[in-house]
């Protein structure tokens, strides 16, 4: 491994090399042999944090004696050390107005510096310089911070997810088997080294192939969404389908069997739903047991209702899905507007075992499904009454 100055450790600690030695002396730096590398700089770092928020020397060293603190040690293996520049010196280097580059950071989920001006690390400066050659592609600037918004979420949550999974299926284990601190931090980052290099590539071929079906959906769709009347869209607006489905009676259930039993009927649910959508149709969001799901094709959508709560008679909790079509907002990759609400409260009308539908999707589903008027109905926060109809197989 690299070694590094005492110097250099305490300027990426934050501390002046006074502390790093007391910190060595108090052992506090267990990882530390004699040689300043970037493991014992990233540990140094994990302890002026806790040091920061308040914990004592002897809390810090009795986390890693357990093992607790083996995690905070791979920090060295996720970024490329170096001088951190300013934002403006950065937006300079890469071409870049520094409004811009500061927006494109907030974007992608980065926090603010408290009112100071950031500091980038050298990555930093590449992806702004990344973010740079994007823009000189032509991607209108409104959409590019759009795109930036939608990777950093989806990203955040991949990274979120992999820590978690690493602390409970790894971390955790580890730990409870009385395996000594060091040997736990070895292990970590033996792993971290292991997969690490995958995750670029798996993330990369998932990406290509979900881009290659949705490229596909959306020259069928300028096809199917042609009203004929020749007037053009509003900017940001997509003519969507859309379903709400969720578990009747969620609440009682979670007061019955607890919270443990509870999330794994969720669980199930939500992967039934995403195993049985059709092509033309995917999970947008999750709210608690709630799903919404959006689709190009309002036919396939409400086939998929029908034919999936058909598949759940008998079964407890039972599910309830409202569907409606029409014209939606699109943010950030979110479906805003007065139809998502529209179909959200169709959903909530419904009883546990139907498919409700509103007059668009009615008119636009076709002779394929049976369809019974149930008659206008108000919902909450809808002026003017909802037509609606109880959707099911034909027999």
């Amino acid at each position: 491994m690299d070694s590094l100055t005492e110097d250099e450790v305490a300027r990426r600690a934050g501390v002046t090399p006074e502390t790093l030695r007391s910190w060595v002396g108090d052992g506090l730096l267990p990882r530390f042999g004699g040689t300043w590398t970037p493991e014992v700089a990233a540990q140094a770092r994990l302890v002026a944090r806790l040091q920061a928020r308040g914990h004592t020397p002897s809390q810090i060293r009795d986390a890693e004696e357990r093992g607790a603190l083996a995690f905070g040690g791979i920090e060295h293996l996720l970024g490329t050390p170096g001088p951190e520049i300013s934002l403006a010196a950065a937006a300079e280097e890469v071409g870049l107005e520094p409004g811009f580059a500061a927006d494109a950071l907030t974007a992608m989920g980065f926090p603010a510096s408290g009112g100071r001006e950031p500091r980038l690390a050298p990555d930093d400066v590449v992806l702004l310089a990344d973010i740079a050659r994007a823009a000189e592609a032509g991607l209108p600037r409104v959409a590019l911070l759009q795109l930036l918004r939608v990777y950093g979420h989806a990203l955040a949550q991949v990274a979120d997810a992999e820590v978690r999974l690493f602390h409970l299926y790894v971390h955790e284990p580890l730990m409870q088997d009385g395996v000594p601190g060091e040997r736990i931090a070895e292990e970590m980052e033996d792993l971290v080294r292991g997969v690490l290099p995958l995750a670029a590539p798996i993330m990369h071929r998932v990406h290509r192939r979900h881009l290659r079906r949705f490229v596909a959906q959306d020259v069928i769709g300028h096809m199917e969404e042609d009203d004929g009347d020749g007037s053009p869209r509003l900017p940001g607006r997509l003519r969507v389908a859309i379903a709400f489905a969720d578990l009747a009676g969620y609440t009682r259930m979670t007061e019955e069997l607890g919270d443990e039993e509870a999330v794994l009927a969720v669980e199930r649910f939500i992967e039934e739903v995403e195993r049985s959508l059709p092509a033309s149709a995917r999970v947008v969001k999750e709210i608690g047991d709630e799903v919404m799901v959006v689709g190009s094709d309002v036919v396939a959508l409400t086939a998929w209702a029908v034919a999936f709560q058909a598949g759940r008679i008998g079964r407890r909790p039972q599910s309830r899905i409202g569907l409606h079509v029409g014209e939606v907002l699109y943010r950030d990759g979110e479906y805003y507007g007065r139809e998502v609400n529209l179909a959200a409260r169709v959903a909530a009308r419904a009883a546990g075992g139907e498919v409700l539908v509103t007059r668009a999707v009615d008119e636009a589903a076709g002779s394929g499904l049976a369809r019974e008027r149930i008659g206008e109905v108000r919902l909450k926060g809808f002026a003017q009454a909802t037509e609606l109809f109880l959707a099911y197989p034909r027999r």
